[in-house]
């Protein structure tokens, strides 16, 4: 799950200078053994530091849902009109594993985290961190739903469980990276200590879906930028995404696979409400996260805006063939209320930045948190693309680049 769907509200600022690569290792540090990081400050040489993530309603989250519907939506004796043939088609491409031999590191690891220094280097591993924490929220619920499912319908229980597998090692790779920094994430207290939010199985769907489309997105454009501009592979990392991104796309195609079966979800008015709202929290959460993170898209050599609006356009198109309504993101406009809550989250950050007593704090924040609720209403309200069908042609598993 390389992607979050959450509501918005500022989190903490980042150094936005362009970062530039060195050569010069860094100071040897020790090895920290990280609960929960946000940012990273130098590691003590006394002793190792944990430290704690500061959260907010932009981190990447962990889920829960009603098992129980869940099992009710995927009774084969209940819901006897269940395109099964399609289930099990995708169930033998994840049983194929594409990708099980794909994660193997090398030392250019390590030597790359040495060279790496100043800005970037605390951004590019928060980075890891937040990635790391996005996978493994995936593997949590999709391995607890291919235990739920299992009695009821095991087929597509058992693609829970194989994409379970995926996230797993996605968030394995991505831990070990954090190891070539001298970290690691508690990954066992994450999963006993983090706050769970409940989504009712229908918005599972859509956000995960979401979530799944807009990652492979991200990694596949990451990836064929530094194909052709080599000079900002600061890492060996982004050389995994092309195969990466693979799990993701049948992620998405799985939960495609999953709404077709639940015509409900996809063909009323609830449903384009719904479906809009989801596309409007991701796509706004992403901007803003991406943009008090500019340093490392600049560092890869990527202009944030652009390279956003590209992943939302192309997530928004595919998202299209699915949802009964999406929003319009190639109107000019929609990247200008985008701007525009950039800029009052700017201020809203600058706010909490500021030496004032809460008291005072919370009431400059007022009139700021109102225009970003103005601007999130006028995207939201802006006219939407009417879309998505339940009339698919036969399902053919292929690859998509």
């Amino acid at each position: 799950m390389a992607a979050e769907m959450a509501l918005v509200k500022p989190i903490s600022k980042f150094n936005t200078s362009i970062p530039k690569f060195g050569s010069s290792r860094c100071s040897k540090t020790r090895f920290l053994s990280v609960k929960m990081a946000s940012t990273v400050a130098p590691p003590s040489k006394k002793k190792s530091q944990k430290q704690e993530i500061k959260e907010s309603l932009l981190t990447p989250r962990f889920y829960t849902t009603d098992f129980d519907e869940m099992e009710q939506l995927f009774n084969t004796e209940i819901n006897n009109k269940l395109n099964m043939g399609e289930f099990e088609a995708l169930l033998q491409e994840f049983k194929t594993d594409f990708n099980q031999t794909h994660f193997v590191r090398n030392k250019e690891f390590k030597e790359a985290a040495d060279k790496m220094q100043g800005p970037l280097r605390q951004i590019f591993v928060e980075f890891l961190e937040r990635s790391c924490t996005a996978e493994f929220s995936g593997f949590l619920l999709y391995k607890e739903l291919g235990r739920r499912l299992k009695k009821t319908n095991p087929v597509v229980a058992e693609i829970f469980s194989l994409m379970s597998r995926d996230e797993a090692r996605h968030a394995g790779f991505l831990n070990k990276g954090l190891s070539d920094f001298n970290l690691a994430l508690d990954l066992g207290f994450l999963t006993k200590a983090r706050k769970y939010t409940f989504f009712k199985p229908k918005f599972i769907f859509y956000a995960t879906y979401l979530s799944e489309k807009i990652g492979y997105w991200r990694y596949i454009t990451i990836y064929r930028h530094l194909k052709e501009n080599p000079e900002y592979q600061c890492y060996p990392i982004f050389k995994y995404f092309e195969n990466w991104c693979q799990d993701e796309n049948r992620h998405g195609d799985f939960f495609s696979a999953l709404m077709k079966a639940q015509p409900q979800f996809l063909n009323d008015w609830k449903a384009k409400l719904w479906s809009r709202f989801f596309c409007l929290s991701v796509y706004v959460t992403m901007y803003l996260n991406d943009c008090q993170r500019s340093a490392f898209y600049e560092g890869i050599g990527l202009d944030t805006k652009q390279f956003d609006m590209h992943v939302i356009i192309e997530t928004n198109r595919t998202t299209a063939r699915i949802f009964p309504a999406v929003l319009d993101v190639e109107n000019p406009e929609f990247k200008r209320k985008l701007d525009r809550m950039v800029e009052i989250n700017t201020k809203l950050l600058a706010v909490g930045d500021t030496e004032d007593i809460p008291l005072v704090k919370n009431l400059k924040r007022i009139p700021l948190i109102a225009a970003l609720a103005n601007e999130l209403l006028a995207a939201y309200l802006m006219k939407p693309i009417e879309s998505g069908s339940v009339d698919f042609a036969e399902f053919e598993p292929q690859l998509v680049y």
